[in-house]
């Protein structure tokens, strides 16, 4: 059974039932709110009766403010109090949070040996009154209105709110395949410079045996602050899809996206031109109108206004193609002008396909509308379906066919075998400020299953081709642990 995250879990039983010992192997202990221990803040100690109607006013005060954050929140109590459950659950239900009370039915005897063998035991008489009420607070649970009423046992595990979604999802692809292509974003190059070009060629051959359809990297001078630190090494993008030409068979490859305040714009299509014919006509083209001060800064580019630079974005939009295409025509652009559109080698493709990356309703998606192939959009599957409906009035006011765009979508993707493994993986690679919640958010930490379900609500908002970054791909593994999730679109 799955207990959902965040979310209001309800700890109810009688004194020494093992709550608290439950609590610790399954969930986390820090999100673990007991009379005992604010009983240890308000009063003399955790046995402190004295204090514990102070200790309940701090109880209740943490409850509220943690659904207030929408954070899971394990409160664990006796639960005699139906006023007080009810409470809880109000508050749960005003944030849109789970509640779920999970129960502790431990015979009689058994409490009363656990709590014998305690270094401090409960009062006899005050143990024999709670066993006693204890059926009725049991009965009265199931009334409450809890979304879901669990007994105790080892197979209730937490999970994120999400995943519990993306299980009916998982079901779905596995009756009713529903195709996606998937491609690996390289971001970061994490190892020393002299056993990068070997550990890039073993990500690669993975990536193609894994049943990635293409490959990207980040057209960045300095590593972003999204991804890393500054002196992080970033290798020059074009240079290394040369590379990668070389040591691949069938992946597409191409840059997620080429700023175009970085290169002459006709000097661009020659580049993508070599690496299309170089590749065996496996290039894309990925344009952007470039978002990174800093770097233009360091390096001594110009960095235009916002403006100035979508006017570059549409002239490199026109110019490419006529320089991959056939003769060798003038153009006048917003901000380009070339007496003579000329390229040779002609690229082996009849048309270099052109991704545009960004959102933006107003600007970005009508340049797609007007001139890409593709788009690259970022979101859950509710941002993407919109984001599609904005594409699709584009292409209507300018009379295009959009099923000649395909839809493509940029995550990251944490991904692993078990829960257990999952578990791990956030501990080991979360900043040290971060929460193990926080960081599982935003790599979408997910299981394959998980993962599964996530990118089935993905495809059936639009997307034909999820582009991923494995925020662990230190080695081949993690791309080999992905493959799984592959595997559930092959059909």
């Amino acid at each position: 059974m799955r207990l959902p995250a965040p979310a209001l879990v309800v700890l109810a039983g009688p004194p020494a039932s093992g709550k608290s010992t439950w609590a610790a192997r399954h969930l986390r202990d820090d999100v673990v709110v007991s009379s005992d221990r604010l009983r240890a803040l308000v009063g003399e100690g955790e046995h402190d009766q004295r204090a514990g109607t102070d200790a309940f006013a701090v109880l209740d005060l943490v409850v509220e403010r943690r659904m207030k954050r929408r954070l899971l929140t394990v409160v664990d109590t006796l639960g005699t109090d139906p006023a007080r459950r009810r409470r809880w659950l109000e508050l749960a239900r005003a944030h849109d949070v789970p509640a779920v009370a999970v129960v502790f039915d431990v015979p009689d005897a058994e409490c009363r040996a656990r709590n014998k063998a305690r270094p401090e035991p409960v009062p006899s008489a005050f143990l024999s009154q709670q066993l006693k009420a204890w059926p009725a607070t049991r009965a009265g649970l199931a009334d409450d209105g809890f979304d879901d009423v669990l007994v105790a046992d080892d197979d209730v595990v937490l999970v994120p709110e999400s995943a519990l979604a993306a299980d009916a999802l998982a079901a779905r692809q596995a009756a009713d395949p529903l195709p996606l292509q998937f491609a690996l974003q390289i971001p970061r190059f994490p190892w020393p410079p002299a056993e990068t070009a070997a550990r890039l060629q073993a990500v690669a051959a993975a990536a193609e045996e894994a049943g990635f359809s293409s490959l990207w990297v980040m057209d960045h001078l300095l590593q972003i602050p999204q991804v890393g630190r500054e002196w992080e090494d970033m290798l020059e993008s074009y240079t290394t899809l040369g590379f990668l030409a070389g040591v691949t068979e069938r992946l597409q490859l191409g840059v997620l996206v080429t700023g175009v305040t970085y290169r002459n714009i006709a000097h661009l299509g020659k580049i993508v031109a070599t690496l299309d014919v170089l590749s065996g006509g496996r290039a894309w083209c990925g344009l952007g109108a470039a978002w990174f001060a800093r770097e233009h800064q360091v390096y001594g580019y110009d960095f235009p206004p916002l403006a100035e630079r979508y006017a570059l974005l549409e002239d490199a939009l026109e110019l490419l193609p006529l320089l991959w295409g056939p003769g060798s025509p003038a153009f006048e652009g917003r901000t380009v002008s070339i007496p003579e559109a000329i390229c040779y080698p002609r690229p082996i493709q009849e048309r270099i396909p052109i991704m545009v990356g960004g959102s933006g309703e107003r600007r970005t998606l009508r340049l797609v509308a007007k001139h890409a192939d593709a788009c690259n959009l970022f979101g859950d599957a509710d941002v993407v379906r919109h984001k599609v409906e904005v594409l699709h009035a584009h292409c209507a006011d300018v009379g295009r066919d959009p099923t000649e765009i395909q839809v493509t979508h940029l995550s990251t993707a944490l991904t692993a075998r078990t829960r257990d493994e999952l578990a791990a993986a956030i501990g080991d690679l979360k900043p040290k400020r971060a929460t193990p919640e926080a960081y599982a958010a935003a790599v979408n930490a997910a299981t394959v299953e998980d993962h599964v379900g996530r990118f089935r609500a993905l495809a059936e908002a639009g997307v034909q081709t999820a582009i991923v970054n494995l925020p662990d791909l230190a080695d081949a593994a993690p791309v080999e642990r992905f493959a799984e999730v592959i595997a559930a679109y092959r059909g």
